[in-house]
């Protein structure tokens, strides 16, 4: 029988009660702080290295593009595979490839190829950790019904070290140089391995298995036949595709829109980070999904808006905002739409579905990126976020016009109660 929570956290911070989750998330918090480091650090190497627009859509091409093939594999595995023990080694060698990186480019040995090579390990490694990873959250939770404060603390966790990490890459990257952040980086997947070895997730239910391929089709179907969750992943696609693709070009934005330097970067990079965290923590402290999928419409438009402006406006002092109200938005509505699907997806999918999720977002990122690559060097990067802009505002009106059929459908009603029946999506 599970536990129930002791309330000595107030209900913005209730998932943190289960003693799992809370090493999983002071792990996890530590580990992305450093790969925002690479992150921004990579960019910024890669720019002024080749100074090429289309290279950068590249490097995050080849970072994404495994997800293709692998997710959709790793989900079905997921849901066979003891998920913490798994993820110990995807972490471990997510921890190596860093280090290699790092001395790489600290020897001066750091060709194109060889980082295009080593980022696209990451992005195989990392195509497989997020099924696993997110499958795993409700496994660590004493209390089933803080699964959506979970899935929403851990949203606000990634932005907030999307806002600390880039911030302080720009400053080492400034002072220090690249190299620094690459071996930073190394060093912090050591919190999350130690913290995966220190917890004992909840066992999940047996299911009989069957071939992989045929698990793999079974999710597929699943997703299929419910449209709330397929429309739900759509949206997470054109948030990948269309949305965030112009992050890739940052680098471009702050040294040949804004005339700035690494700290320029890293403001940008923060601001999305800021406006991200207040959209997680909104997302957090809610108390129910009730009324949750005409807010999610509403972000997407709010973001379509937000970078159709940022097309068009080049002062810094403009652009920061701009970029902290997209990222505000985006967060919400993916985050949003994860929150939804964990709720209404059928444990026996779990991890199935969270691939399909993974492959919604890292994806279509992965052709939004390279496209937003090619585009900006044919049009300039202003009128390839208008494009991209404007086809985003479409995606998210043409969710909210959908939308409001999903609160008479019968599927869209949570799989464990949330606090009580009242809060719960009329069917």
């Amino acid at each position: 029988m599970d536990a129930q929570p002791n309330n000595r956290l107030p209900p913005l911070f209730r998932a943190l009660e289960s003693r799992n989750f809370r090493l999983f998330f002071a792990g996890q918090g530590i580990s992305l702080i450093g790969t925002f480091l690479q992150q921004v650090a990579l960019g910024w190497f890669v720019y002024r290295v080749t100074g090429s627009k289309l290279l950068l859509g590249t490097i995050a091409f080849a970072s994404q593009a495994p997800s293709f093939l692998l997710s959709p594999i790793a989900g079905a595995l997921a849901d066979r595979w003891n998920r913490r023990k798994v993820l110990v080694i995807v972490q471990s060698l997510q921890g190596l490839q860093a280090l290699a990186l790092a001395i790489a480019i600290a020897t001066d040995h750091a060709p194109i190829w060889l980082i295009l090579t080593i980022v696209t390990i990451f992005g195989s490694l990392n195509a497989i950790d997020i099924p696993f990873r997110q499958s795993l959250v409700s496994q660590m939770l004493d209390d089933k019904t803080a699964l959506p404060n979970a899935i929403a603390l851990n949203s606000a966790l990634f932005n907030s070290a999307r806002l600390v990490g880039p911030a302080l890459g720009g400053l080492l990257v400034a002072s220090m140089g690249e190299a620094t952040c690459f071996f930073l980086n190394a060093v912090s997947y050591l919190a999350i391995v130690g913290a995966l070895l220190a917890i004992h997730p909840h066992p999940t239910e047996t299911t009989k298995r069957h071939r992989l391929g045929k698990e793999i089709l079974d999710g597929l179907r699943y997703v299929r036949s419910h449209a709330p969750i397929r429309d739900l992943l759509l949206l997470v696609s054109a948030v990948g595709m269309l949305g965030l693709a112009y992050t890739v070009l940052l680098p471009v934005m702050a040294r040949d829109l804004l005339h700035g330097d690494a700290r320029t970067l890293g403001l940008l990079m923060g601001s999305g980070g800021a406006g991200a965290i207040v959209g997680a923590l909104l997302l957090a402290s809610r108390k129910s999904t009730d009324g949750l999928l005409p807010k999610i419409a509403l972000a997407s438009t709010l973001s379509g808006v937000s970078l159709l402006a940022l097309s068009r406006i080049h002062l810094l002092q403009w652009s920061m905002p701009l970029i902290a109200l997209s990222g505000f938005g985006f967060v919400f509505s993916a985050g949003g739409a994860n929150t939804l699907i964990q709720t209404w997806v059928d444990n026996r999918f779990r991890g199935r579905v969270l691939s399909l999720y993974t492959l919604a977002f890292l994806g279509s990122s992965t052709i939004g990126n390279l496209a937003m690559g090619w585009l900006s060097t044919h049009l300039g990067m202003p009128d390839a976020m208008l494009v991209f802009g404007g086809l985003f505002l479409a995606s998210a009106v043409v969710f909210a016009l959908r939308s409001p059929s999903f609160r008479n459908d019968p599927r869209c009603v949570p799989v464990v109660p949330l606090q009580s029946d009242e809060h719960r999506i009329p069917s």
